[in-house]
């Protein structure tokens, strides 16, 4: 699974990020043989990051720095 992120015409290229972050180019010429169908997004975002399971799921409270869950507590209170 991949995505277009680049045409340089001057260059007769195509630059594609694949799923798992990597970058290729094709020449022009070889883009237009290719048989590409469509697909829908994957439902797993994370495959282009290097995230592991404990990335994204609860951590207990002290692992965060204070005020990460709430932008508004590095503010100070008004007395």
């Amino acid at each position: 699974m991949f995505e277009v992120v680049a045409i340089d015409e001057d260059a007769d290229t195509v630059e594609l990020q694949f799923f798992d972050g990597t970058i290729d180019e094709f020449e022009l010429d070889d883009w237009t043989r290719l048989s590409i169908v469509p697909v829908a997004a994957p439902e797993d975002w994370s495959g282009s990051v290097d995230m592991d399971s404990d990335d994204y799921t609860g951590n207990e409270g002290g692992d965060y720095p204070d005020g990460y869950h709430d932008p508004l507590g590095f503010m100070n209170p008004p007395d």
